[in-house]
């Protein structure tokens, strides 16, 4: 007797398929008996009760998109596959066009191919297109679908058949789907994340960048003028950026330089000159807190070339700088601090995105007062924290705690510790999600001059490296580590 094939099997699939044809059941209650019986997702339901493979599919989703003008899409296997499994991890969510595309090969609608799970993750956007009365003006045509066993057109069928063809696709040209008016508000809510960061939660701003991001990205898979397109890549570069930005500040550098590369695909998708500068100056800033500091000098020379007109310049020079002190070179450090102050009386115009892409005087002190702190300069490294809290302009809170502790550094390094410990109240009474990596990288600097100084043993050093230590327990990057079970108490 032979043995029985494991449930969902392919012989067990198609013997399903074929008793429920008998039966005179339709596809469509083929797809559903496949649902409930192996508990399939609709799109990998509606493949099978075809009988196809992915390829085949694939193949199909071709011919289909090359009948259709304004549907152009690349697949293959492992793509339609991925858009099966989405909205899992594993998977990829399909573009309304991708979807369109499989729901003309399988005979079904658009509707048909997406459960609750698919609707909840999809964007509103895509959600609200779907509920409209009229299709998306990218998935619709004029041109017949020919039969691929039709003969093609000879004579004057095949001149009409050309004309015919060239206005449709004229049509579907002019169509775009985004406005103007949509890529100004893409572009202010980016604005608006970028400055809410320096104040705000990060996770929640993460949050919200992803969503933002998500998008934009999915907008950029439909179609659209070019200099909208080049709009949007601009948009997603910002949006990396910052997603970029971000990860640094909770200690995920691996994920950093991820959202840095695509960044910085986007910056030269675009072509936008500015954009490369701060995107560079996003992957100095990562590389330098990840410990490769000569591809931080690098990465900030590179971005300086480009020129930039707004601040990213004065940013750039200052990362310079950042790195060469860490690496003990006072000469070179000091030369790139100078440069960062001539960039600063360049400045022409307003940065485009502002905010965490900004480097107003206040966040130019903090780097300079930090390098001429390492080079040997306590003095004059002082002098400059005390002149940045003059200034009247807004500062982020990081910002801040940074310069109060290059302060309480240089205190130390004048035998001040009295001056070190009112200097720090500020930093330690920041709450947890505020307290970044960069900042804690500095605290955790202060705390080891502290214990190499001819100070450790006094009551005020000891005091305060015991506030120190418990101020680190509960840092950002420390909490969120935790969270996902990656530390221990």
């Amino acid at each position: 007797m032979p043995a029985r094939p494991k449930p969902g099997s392919r012989a067990e699939r198609a013997a399903l398929c074929e008793e429920m044809k008998q039966a005179g059941c339709s596809l469509a209650e083929i797809v559903m008996e496949m649902r409930a019986r192996w508990r399939m997702r609709p799109r990998e339901a509606w493949r099978q009760a075809h009988g196809w493979t992915l390829q085949q599919v694939a193949d199909r989703i071709d011919v289909a998109a090359v009948n259709l003008p304004g549907s152009a899409l690349a697949s293959d296997a492992s793509l339609v596959g991925k858009w099966e499994r989405w909205p899992a991890t594993a998977g990829r969510r399909p573009s309304l066009r991708a979807l369109t595309l499989l729901a003309d090969v399988y005979g079904c609608t658009v509707e048909d191919l997406l459960d609750l799970e698919d609707r909840r993750a999809l964007p509103p956007e895509d959600l609200r297109l779907l509920h409209s009365p009229e299709p998306p003006a990218e998935t619709t045509s004029t041109i017949t679908v020919r039969p691929p066993d039709a003969a093609p057109p000879t004579g004057t069928e095949l001149v009409h058949t050309a004309a015919s063809e060239s206005a449709t696709w004229a049509q579907w040209a002019e169509t775009t789907n985004v406005g103007d008016i949509a890529l100004e508000q893409l572009l202010a809510d980016t604005r608006t994340l970028a400055i809410t960061y320096v104040t705000g939660d990060p996770l929640a701003v993460f949050s919200r960048a992803r969503q933002l991001r998500d998008q934009v990205f999915s907008l950029l898979e439909g179609h659209q003028y070019p200099r909208q397109a080049t709009d949007l890549y601009a948009m997603a570069g910002y949006l990396c950026g910052l997603l970029a930005w971000i990860s640094s500040d909770l200690g995920q550098m691996r994920d950093a330089d991820t959202q840095g590369r695509t960044a910085w695909l986007c910056a030269e998708l675009a072509g936008h000159n500015e954009l490369r500068a701060w995107v560079l100056s996003t992957r100095s800033k990562i590389a330098l807190w990840d410990g490769r500091l000569r591809e931080a000098i690098n990465h900030a020379r590179r971005g300086a070339a480009y020129d930039p007109q707004g601040t990213a310049g004065v940013l750039l020079a200052c990362q310079e700088a950042d790195a060469w002190s860490l690496l003990g070179a006072a000469e070179e450090a000091r030369a790139a601090i100078t440069r960062a102050a001539d960039a600063r009386d360049r400045v022409i115009g307003a940065d485009e995105v502002a905010g965490i892409f900004s480097c107003m005087e206040f966040r130019r002190a903090n780097y300079a007062s930090a390098v001429l702190l390492r080079i040997g300069a306590p003095d004059e490294a002082l002098r400059e924290a005390e002149a940045a809290f003059t200034s009247r302009e807004p500062r982020a809170y990081g910002t801040a705690a940074q310069v109060r502790i290059v302060q309480a550094a240089a205190h130390l390094a004048l035998r001040q510790p009295d001056g070190a410990i009112a200097t720090l109240r500020p930093v330690f009474a920041l709450p947890p999600q505020q307290r970044l990596e960069p900042v804690a990288r500095r605290i955790r600097e202060l705390g080891a001059a502290l214990a190499r100084s001819p100070m450790a043993d006094s009551a005020p050093a000891v005091g305060l490296q015991a506030e120190i230590e418990a101020w680190c327990l509960d840092s950002a990057p420390r909490v969120l580590a935790l969270s996902r079970g990656e530390g221990s108490i």
